[in-house]
């Protein structure tokens, strides 16, 4: 029996909504006929996937296991079109993703010598899918910036590099020549407090608690403009804050956190000489900003 990926679609709308009307309304789909293809996928794999009652809708064990395993799958789906699509062109494409702040300039110029005729695209990526471009096929490699689900990639280091607190021009430690992470315990961080391990282990439980909510933030430039209005503070990399310098925004080093890890990553099972050849170029050329390049002026 093969599992339908559009049912397969289907169930993943309704698990992550928890609710038949908004997951078709999600979809474009009429409730009912949603309703039925999900019965349909249950009598193929002969399990029942939510369990419905008047208290709601919720997965059972069954369709807890089949959200576990279907978004992989999914974009495995998508890669491979995207794969065979650009096969069909007849011209030979690699993409790259990767994160602000870093520059890919000499690796790519190394891997176009190697490659004259390769046309290589760049595809800017952010926190929340540096990996998903990869499973999904939108890339072919990505640099990325650790912690990311390394499940079924192969990651390689290139580089460490320090981080920095972004913080409004008048805030009180916006003069310091550095701070500790305990003296942002009480700050809004304005990014996933998972990206901050550290800051989240320090933060005042009752803060924590009475966090507000963080707005979904795409890019860098959004980030710095909430700093700069004085709605929280960010820990970037060195190397993005020396991208975007401004005047109302102060980078300050954080003395006792740990550097960022950049590294290059793709998918496992994917075999191919590009992916070797850039993974050597990128090792040779791809590295950190020196502290010399980014304008940290405090004062102690």
């Amino acid at each position: 029996m093969d599992v339908d990926l559009r049912k397969l679609r289907y169930f993943v709308a309704v698990a992550d909504e928890l609710h038949f009307g908004r997951a078709a309304e999600r979809l474009h789909i009429a409730q009912p006929v949603l309703s039925r293809q999900i019965r349909a996928l249950e009598d193929e794999l002969g399990a029942e996937l939510f369990a419905r009652d008047r208290r709601g809708t919720l997965l059972t064990p069954a369709g807890e296991q089949l959200l576990e395993d279907a978004p992989s799958l999914l974009s495995a789906s998508q890669a491979l079109l995207r794969r065979v699509r650009s096969a069909a062109e007849g011209t030979a494409r690699f993409t790259i993703g990767f994160m602000p702040g870093i520059t890919l300039t000499s690796a790519v110029l190394a891997l176009t010598a190697r490659h004259p005729k390769l046309d290589v695209r760049l595809l800017r990526t952010s926190w929340h899918d540096q990996v998903e471009v990869l499973r999904d096929g939108r890339a072919d490699v990505s640099i990325v910036r650790l912690p990311v689900d390394q499940r079924d990639l192969h990651v390689r280091p290139l580089f460490e590099e320090p981080r920095v607190v972004m913080l409004p021009a008048g805030h009180r430690l916006a003069g310091k020549a550095s701070v500790a992470i305990a003296d942002l315990a009480h700050e809004h961080l304005l990014q996933d407090p998972d990206a901050v391990p550290e800051w989240r282990d320090v933060a005042l439980e009752m803060r924590e608690k009475n966090r507000p909510k963080v707005p979904v933030i795409h890019q860098v430039e959004e980030k710095l403009e909430l700093v700069a209005a004085g709605s929280g503070v960010s820990v970037l990399p060195l190397s993005t804050a020396g991208f975007y310098t401004r005047p109302d925004v102060i980078p300050v080093p954080i003395e006792d956190i740990g550097p960022n890890r950049v590294c290059l990553a793709w998918v496992a099972t994917r075999r191919s000489p590009l992916i070797d050849d850039f993974a050597e170029a990128a090792a040779q050329t791809i590295g950190a900003v020196p502290l010399g390049h980014v304008g940290l002026t405090g004062r102690s």
